[in-house]
């Protein structure tokens, strides 16, 4: 009996202790409920019309590049890392984000995403602000400079065209030596500049500024290399045929033998789009079109007009103003969302068009109902495939077809060409994303290593260039990414991973169409629909390679990749 008794009475005293711990745990989250929606609405009130301020600004000195607007820029970027390095605000997201007590997934989501946008701005404002500073006086000099050649001043657009289409060896060697002399220009300022970035990732934690990037935007330094690994090997075979079938056709285009053939015989700045060996001139075609117009159509037909971010764009090329092509999202609610172009009648500005305004459409169709931060794309690869999805568009024989820029005999006529066109251009850019990826990873590890050196002896490794001789200069500074757009390159071949594993599942899925023949979309409503519910709505919603594997029904794969451009 007593034993009985005391069964009953531990029991009672259990049932208490479990009713009082459920009770405090309602307590705890309802008060941390409470501090969430008190840091959020803390954190927008301050960040919302900063960041829209900032963006605008950003836009209008890339529009019009002088000193006194990227200054106006930086100050108030300024003032974004201000709100960002705010250590009471990032302890308390922090606080929320170890608690646990959070059961919502986007509110949980949110968080997470908060809490690394923090961290990386946890450290001194005055170096953050050094950083800014730097990186707009840096980012003027870009957009203000033109190669002078022949006391003629040439824009990039000019340079490229004078690369693709001259014969005279010595005039090729002379233009692409004088656009290289931006990186005397910038190079010591970059190099400042990455020591100050990693700085502040050492300040935090972090081997690096490479290694902070990725993990920041979740991704794992040690798997992207290994993916990178797994990519040099896959394309390591068929780039090297490819470029041996190249210098063959270059070097009797320019009458002389394979050995002798240049960096500047390659028809661009840095050989990262594929020279003219098919005998197809995808250029032509584009002459007499009206570029903006038939990406208007392409895209009304799928169910993805843009003729509302075309209206806010800036489109055509100017003096003073950025050469490098962007989308923007201003503002995230209102969705003023723009692009910038220097648009020409030519294959590579139709590729552009289509390539920024697939950024522009991935912005304009994220859920309205997504908090703040959440409204922006999985992650800055995925939005790179959509934009690169359609931008493949732009020589592909079947889109100018359905475009009437081209008959169906035509059509019939280049298909061969321009296939083998198109997949030798994937293995140049990815052998091109390897001397990025390698040189800013490299670079990061060890800044005071002779980074010219370390340019041209990856250069000469992954895309089998030719170093000029005796020469010593800082040719890895003449791109722009380095400075302005630091470890974001890798993302670009992701992208093209994922633009083929779209394509793929929107070709056999939504279209339950052949994976062996072309298609464009057009006129394929469907194909709209798809997007905008399984990649754009859910915004940041998912970690991005859950994202990915909802929408396509597998994790981030290189397999589509290889059937659609190696194999």
């Amino acid at each position: 009996m007593k034993k009985a008794s005391f069964l009953l009475t531990l029991i009672v005293v259990l049932f208490s202790i479990g009713c009082s711990k459920e009770k405090v745990n309602k307590e705890e989250k309802a008060k941390m409920e409470k501090e969430y929606e008190q840091v959020i609405s803390e954190y927008e009130s301050q960040m919302i019309p900063a960041y829209r301020e900032m963006s605008l600004q950003y836009f209008v000195a890339a529009t019009n590049s002088t000193p006194e607007n990227w200054e106006k820029y930086a100050k108030l970027e300024m003032k974004v890392n201000e709100i960002l390095s705010n250590k009471n605000l990032f302890e308390r997201i922090k606080k929320i984000k170890e608690s646990n007590l959070i059961d919502d997934p986007i509110k949980k989501r949110r968080i997470e995403v908060l809490y690394l946008t923090f961290l990386g701005k946890q450290v001194d404002t005055a170096k953050l602000n050094q950083i800014t500073k730097l990186q707009s006086e840096i980012e003027n000099k870009y957009s203000s400079y033109r190669t002078n050649y022949k006391n003629k001043k040439l824009s990039d657009n000019d340079v490229e065209e004078i690369l693709k289409t001259s014969t005279n060896s010595m005039e090729l060697k002379e233009v692409w030596e004088s656009q290289k002399q931006i990186g005397r220009l910038v190079a010591e300022d970059i190099l400042k500049l990455v020591k100050l970035r990693n700085e502040v990732a050492r300040q935090l934690g972090f081997k690096n500024y490479h290694d902070m990037s990725l993990r920041l935007s979740e991704q794992d330094p040690a798997e992207i290399e290994k993916l990178f690994d797994e990519l040099d090997n896959l394309t390591r075979d068929a780039f090297k045929k490819e470029k041996q079938l190249m210098d063959e056709v270059l070097a009797k285009r320019y009458k002389i033998k394979p050995e002798e053939l240049m960096p500047w015989h390659y028809q661009n700045r840095f050989f990262q789009e594929a020279p003219k060996i098919y005998d197809v001139d995808v250029d032509k075609y584009y002459q007499d079109k009206d570029i903006v117009k038939l990406a208007k159509d392409y895209y009304a037909s799928i169910g993805l007009p843009i003729d509302d971010i075309i209206a806010r764009s800036d489109l055509y090329e100017r003096e003073n103003k950025n050469q490098h092509a962007f989308c923007i999202n201003i503002d995230r609610d209102a969705k003023d969302i723009r692009i910038l172009c220097n648009i020409k009648p030519n294959a590579r500005w139709m590729e552009t068009t289509l390539h920024e305004n697939g950024h522009a459409l991935y912005e304009k169709y994220l859920d309205e109902k997504l908090p703040w931060d959440l409204k922006t794309p999985a992650h800055i690869f995925t939005t790179e495939a959509i934009a690169m999805l359609f931008g493949r568009f732009a020589t592909n024989p079947q889109w100018m077809l359905d475009m009437n820029c081209i008959s169906q005999d035509e059509a019939n006529k280049i298909k061969e060409e321009v296939r083998k066109t198109l997949r030798l251009q994937q293995l140049v850019f990815s052998r091109w994303s390897q001397v990025m990826f390698r040189f800013e990873k490299s670079m990061y590890e060890n800044p005071d290593q002779d980074l010219n050196k370390l340019w041209w002896d990856l250069v000469e490794k992954y895309q089998l260039l030719k170093k000029p001789e005796g020469r010593n200069e800082p040719d890895w500074a003449t791109k722009i990414h380095i400075a302005t757009s630091p470890c974001y390159y890798h993302n670009y071949l992701l992208g093209e991973l994922l633009a083929s594993q779209l394509y793929n599942h929107i070709v056999t899925k939504v279209l339950m169409g052949n994976p062996g023949q072309d298609y464009s979309f057009y006129n394929k409503k469907e194909v709209g629909k798809y997007l905008i519910e399984n990649v754009f709505s859910p915004g940041a919603k998912y970690f991005w390679n859950d994202m990915i594997e909802k929408a396509t029904g597998e994790k981030l794969t290189p397999k589509h990749y290889a059937e659609q451009f190696v194999k």
